[in-house]
């Protein structure tokens, strides 16, 4: 899940949040380096500065970086249109 909003800085900003129901201390953890990961790897939405926050679901802990990155790519997409 993403929550978006026109940001007021110069730069797209992504902020990232992993409830506990996603798993326990060590696997939000890895979820969280994955999805910083995924953030990094893939250039930002286009369409201006963009607020972002993404809450993953608890499938995030079985998804694995690849998979995440497939998906912040889907929605940067879906954000750019």
């Amino acid at each position: 899940m993403v929550i978006v909003c026109r940001g007021a800085e110069p730069d797209s900003r992504v902020g990232l949040t992993v409830s506990r129901k996603v798993g326990g201390a060590v696997t939000r953890n890895r979820v969280k380096r994955w999805l910083r990961e995924a953030v990094r790897a893939i250039p930002g939405p286009r369409g201006g500065p963009w607020d972002l926050v993404v809450i993953p679901r608890a499938e995030a802990a079985d998804a694995g970086l690849l998979v995440l990155q497939g998906e912040i790519a889907d929605l940067y997409a879906r954000i750019a249109r």
